[in-house]
């Protein structure tokens, strides 16, 4: 198994290691299953996390997308995966998006992404989103939208995305009613966008927030000022 990146973290704030960064393949399902739980367990905000079972990691290890993991001595410490959606899926967020039937194909998710709570602080998802996308473009691909949802007030999350210059193009529920930022990043679009109007929302008031999505705004920003949670939306 040939290495994709290797580099250096620290555990606790304490000690350097050195990482390695490998595609995963259906062998590594324990592993992803055991950093999964560890995660879940340390979470505060259980709601925050859609976790995916076994079946559907299998899906992905199988051709269905695929995922990159980082190592330490051997061991997994983290991962991200991408995710080719079923087309047939009423949950598609390529309807979110718009998208008639026949471009769904042309729609892959970001999906789950885990790090030991230990290594946090290492910019290890942002690392992995960037190996991901990078590991996508290798490829000869239909793929022209990424899609993935997360919760409101994870704070993480919302922060890795807008990093990746992703976008909020829905806030409704999903996923067994489950309230969710829907995010969109067109690949084919690598140009800035240049806002015609912009307002800025508290992240709580749900209902404005869906109004200005649904005249067509986007949310492409979020700050935290006086201990309040804003998103920035933008209006082309």
């Amino acid at each position: 198994m040939e290495p994709i990146y290797e580099g250096l973290i620290n555990k606790n704030n304490q000690f350097a290691y050195q990482f390695t960064v490998y595609k995963l393949t259906i062998n590594h399902l324990p592993e992803i299953l055991f950093v999964q739980e560890q995660v879940i367990f340390e979470l505060e905000e259980k709601e925050f996390l859609q976790p995916l079972t076994s079946d559907e990691f299998k899906y992905i290890l199988n051709g269905n997308g695929f995922m990159l993991g980082i190592f330490i001595n051997g061991m997994l410490i983290a991962f991200r995966a991408l995710l080719v959606p079923p087309i047939d899926d009423e949950q598609h967020l390529g309807l979110d998006l718009g998208l008639k039937d026949q471009e769904l194909k042309k729609v892959i998710y970001q999906e789950i992404s885990s790090v030991l709570p230990e290594y946090r602080g290492n910019q290890l998802q942002k690392t992995l989103a960037a190996l991901i996308m990078q590991e996508l473009s290798k490829e000869k691909h239909p793929y022209r939208y990424i899609c993935c949802t997360v919760a409101p007030f994870n704070i993480p999350s919302l922060k890795d995305k807008f990093a990746q210059g992703m976008e909020i193009i829905g806030l409704k529920k999903k996923y067994e009613g489950i309230l969710r930022y829907i995010f969109v990043k067109d690949l084919e679009n690598v140009d800035t966008p240049l806002w015609q109007e912009v307002a800025i929302i508290e992240m709580n008031d749900i209902t404005a927030q869906q109004s200005k999505l649904a005249e067509g705004w986007r949310g492409y920003h979020m700050e935290i000022r006086d201990d309040i949670l804003w998103i920035h939306y933008g209006r082309k």
